[in-house]
């Protein structure tokens, strides 16, 4: 049996290519004419792309009777309420005449290759790479910038010792948090090594560090330590409230693939992420208030709620070539045994581009007190990853950081007011006019005073 298929206009391929013949053996469908470069196997179901409809001699979806009325985003909403037993019958459906790209795109993106997206990437995005730094070299230029260590990782013990066979054998029937489940990690490597899904499920366990018994801190203070935070990266005034800090380390592990979609961490802080295993391919923007977020990601006003396309793939297919051209843009890949810094308020998305195993830590450094203490002030409803009766992060953090560094932290609240303040007078500019105009006679009225004058605070 031979069936047509035609693949999405914009899966970059030549219009010659657009329909090609899908021979059939047994259940399995291999395209014939696409193998020999990054083929997109046939939808296993049978289902293809909308366009390949206007050339069928008929489409299944007549076979729905009234409800072919109704789009099939809205028919996949109707589905959620069917049981288990039923959903399953439906998944087994051969649909050998349905076209849909509602259908098919997922599974399109579950197969597209990653290397044209994270190759060749311009000299004018790619993120600064060096050896190490030193904390003060850190403070004085670095603490705004993304950049790339390429050798503190090398010298941790996790680094010499763990592959996901030597954590499946010390710590296979541990559970782990895979997103939305827990699950025991030879269950989560079972599922790494056999899905093929548009977004695989994503081990990011804050956990971690109690549940496989790991010792963390400077090898000076702690000889056995598992780990610790580049010197760099040592100053975090959230230690401030120890017991009571927000999460702030976590374990990652995922396949090819796997990843996190465009945000910003959490509370105004910064991050560094370790690669102990694979690469990881990372695409960032900066933030600012004169700035939109990156090309295919929405922020509502008080940027509380973030609305991008639902799969990695689905970006790097609709924006990527966009992003690459955008004022802004970072691009590098982290490999094996180098640690990335995510400055605050950065936005960023990150993909496995083969088996990752990596730990991740969100920190404070003195540069960005400012932008924390706005965010857990200012914010409050966006306040994140402290415990139920940790009920006003703020004070208890103002709090701790009077008893600790009361010199930093009245430093950091006159700035904090000074960009108050800031905020006012643009406002009041933008509504009255600027009031020495006013004054002079010459002003008042409505006014567009959109400059950015550097007193705002970007934080998430």
């Amino acid at each position: 049996m031979t069936v047509c298929v035609s693949l999405p206009a914009n899966a970059g391929h030549d219009e010659s290519e657009l329909s090609s013949s899908y021979m059939s053996n047994g259940s399995q469908l291999v395209s014939a004419s696409l193998a020999s470069r990054d083929a997109i196997p046939c939808h296993p179901l049978g289902v293809k792309p909308s366009g390949n409809g206007l050339t069928a001699a008929w489409d299944l979806r007549t076979a729905i009777g009234t409800f072919n009325i109704l789009p099939d985003e809205i028919l996949l909403m109707l589905l959620e309420y069917l049981d288990s037993a039923s959903l399953l019958n439906i998944g087994c459906t051969y649909c050998s005449h349905l076209f849909s790209d509602t259908l098919h795109r997922p599974f399109y993106c579950a197969h597209i290759s990653l290397d044209p997206y994270v190759n060749k990437i311009p000299a004018r995005n790619q993120i600064t790479r060096l050896p190490n730094l030193s904390p003060e070299e850190f403070q004085q230029s670095w603490t705004d910038r993304p950049f790339i260590l390429t050798e503190p990782v090398k010298q941790w013990p996790v680094f010499k010792d763990w592959s996901t066979e030597a954590l499946l054998s010390k710590h296979g029937d541990t559970e782990f948090r895979a997103e939305a489940v827990d699950w025991p990690f030879k269950t989560y490597v079972d599922y790494m090594k056999n899905n093929e899904d548009e977004s695989p499920l994503y081990l990011f366990d804050r956990n971690f560090i109690s549940k496989m018994g790991l010792k963390v801190g400077q090898p000076d203070v702690e000889p056995d330590a598992a780990y610790w935070p580049p010197p760099c990266f040592g100053e975090d005034f959230f230690s401030v409230l120890g017991r009571d800090r927000p999460d702030s380390a976590w374990l990652i592990v995922g396949p090819e693939r796997s990843g996190s979609t465009f945000h910003k961490d959490p509370n105004a802080t910064s991050a560094w992420n370790a690669v102990i295993r694979g690469s990881k391919y990372w695409i960032m923007f900066p933030s600012s208030s004169t700035l939109p977020p990156p090309p295919g990601v929405y922020v509502s006003a008080d940027q509380s709620e973030v609305t991008s396309p639902l799969s990695i793939a689905e970006w790097l297919l609709s924006f990527h070539a966009e992003a690459r051209c955008t004022a802004g843009c970072i691009e590098g890949i982290c490999g094996e045994g180098e640690i990335l810094h995510v400055p605050s308020g950065w936005w960023h998305l990150v993909v496995n581009i083969e088996p990752s195993i990596a730990i991740t830590q969100n920190f404070i450094p003195r540069s960005h007190l400012t932008a924390a203490l706005d965010f857990l002030s200012n914010k409050a409803d966006q306040v994140s990853g402290f415990r139920k009766d940790v009920d006003d992060p703020y004070s208890r953090f103002v709090e701790r950081m009077k008893e600790a560094h009361p010199e930093l932290l009245e430093q950091a609240m006159q700035d904090l007011e000074k960009a108050k303040e800031g905020k006012k007078r643009k406002w009041d500019e933008i509504v009255h006019g600027k009031a020495d105009e006013a004054e002079d006679g010459e002003g008042g009225g409505f006014s567009f005073g959109f400059g950015d004058d550097g007193s705002d605070v970007e934080v998430p």
